[in-house]
């Protein structure tokens, strides 16, 4: 039996609203105590201790949103090189997007990932199968057989949904097994070209522009239909107060409906293009400061519920490009804890919210282990050095694509050790 113990760390757990100093006892993956008296009978025999002092212990990170390029795509990103990429940032799970090639639209698809990340990855993946066959949102997918198979949400992935009647079925059917729809709300009509928030700096720089209507518009179709059909709704990334609005009304007649928002959307804003730089082409697109912030206030309000890094990476045929012609997406699994951070150190969002939101609530909304420090639970846990300085040089992160928009930005915190099962899987000391 071996035993680790993290004493005089600072302890934020959101499960239970506890931040105090205290120690927490790992006994074969498992935690022991956690808490001010996890050590009332002493340091055990033989235990490795680690002093955390000026550290704090919080529920490992889980990011709902991330994209690999394996099967298919492995020069982009493999599971092997997420999940490392995942240790270093402090993520400890994460769900795997299934725009892969093939599309993970059956049982055996699911398996793979599995056993992939079981092998490969030393942060715990899981699966979200195709909401739709292909992802070409004409035919459904085998919801109850793929929950089974482990697939843990399902949804269209980057693709937009326009059949509502296939939404209505897939929600109806998904509510029979508590199954999450988790879907990206995207006009395909409406700001058609579109490469940036539509507004005056779009026009200055010459580059047509998406309006916020395009993401508005069908989520709040999704929403009316999530009501009808009392399935569980997530809108997987939202971006504007708009979205907001819609998502608190639809609550307010009932709907079970949960959101996200990329990192990306919190900590920049289309004034990051600069000279277009097309590391910032991300969809949603970066919108106003007026927006950034009052996305920055929702959340800290609890209206929306996680923060996702959104993790696309894309390779140097698809980003060097002109801005108007590159991919969207950028990697972030390594930045997302820095990143949100940033909103702690300006007091604009609490260090219980950020952690909820990175942590907690991901494990609520989509039924997963973890998000927790609770005796008796896996020992998934992330130490952060809330003051440690770094650049962020993107040819030293662990991720294959190195297409992120904080190339060369300084931060404050991060994360310094990960540990999954009891494992510790990354020390930044040790690099």
């Amino acid at each position: 039996m071996t035993t680790t113990v993290l004493q005089n760390a600072r302890i934020i757990d959101p499960s239970r609203n506890l931040d105090e100093i205290g120690t927490i006892v790992i006994r074969n993956g498992k935690i022991l105590a956690s808490g001010k008296d996890a050590l009332n009978q002493g340091v055990p025999e033989a235990a490795i201790v680690r002093d955390c002092r000026n550290l704090v212990a919080v529920p490992g990170l889980i990011d709902a949103r991330v994209f690999t390029g394996e099967p298919g795509g492995e020069h982009r990103e493999t599971i092997a090189s997420a999940g490392r990429a995942a240790a270093a940032g402090g993520v400890t799970s994460f769900i795997m997007m299934p725009d892969t090639d093939p599309v993970i639209d059956d049982i055996a698809l699911v398996e793979f990932v599995r056993k992939n990340a079981r092998d490969a990855s030393p942060v715990r993946i899981y699966p979200a199968a195709a909401l739709t066959k292909g992802l070409d949102s004409d035919e459904m997918t085998e919801i109850g057989l793929l929950k089974d198979a482990g697939a843990v949400a399902f949804t269209n992935g980057r693709h937009p949904l326009h059949n509502a009647q296939v939404l209505r079925r897939a929600l109806t059917y998904a509510r029979e097994f508590g199954a999450v729809i988790s879907m990206e709300t995207r006009d395909e009509h409406l700001g058609v070209g579109g490469v940036m928030n539509e507004g005056l700096l779009a026009s200055w720089l010459g580059l047509s522009g998406i309006p916020r209507e395009a993401e508005i518009i069908p989520l709040e179709r999704d929403l009316r239909i999530a009501t009808l059909t009392g399935g569980r709704y997530h809108a997987a990334q939202i971006s504007v107060p708009g979205s907001v609005e819609a998502i608190n009304t639809a609550k307010s007649r009932g709907a079970k409906v949960t959101s996200g928002i990329s990192i990306n959307n919190l900590a920049l804003n289309e004034n990051d293009i600069g000279e277009y730089r097309s590391f910032f082409k991300l969809y949603p697109p970066l919108r106003s400061e007026d927006d950034r912030t009052a996305m920055v206030e929702a959340l800290n309000k609890g209206e929306i519920e996680i923060i996702v890094s959104s993790h696309d990476p894309q390779d140097v045929d698809t980003k060097r490009l002109p801005f108007a012609e590159a991919a969207d997406g950028a990697v972030g699994l390594e930045t997302m804890l820095a990143a949100a951070l940033r909103l702690h150190h300006d007091e604009s969002v609490s260090l219980m919210r950020l952690i909820d939101a990175m942590s907690s609530a991901p494990a609520r909304i989509f039924g997963l282990p973890g998000g927790t420090l609770k005796p008796g639970t896996a020992a998934d846990i992330t130490l952060i050095d809330l003051d440690e300085p770094w650049i962020c040089v993107k040819d030293q992160l662990v991720s294959r694509s190195k297409n992120t928009p904080f190339e060369d930005a300084r931060f404050s915190g991060r994360a310094v050790a990960t540990y999954v099962g009891g494992e510790e899987v990354y020390s930044l000391r040790a690099e």
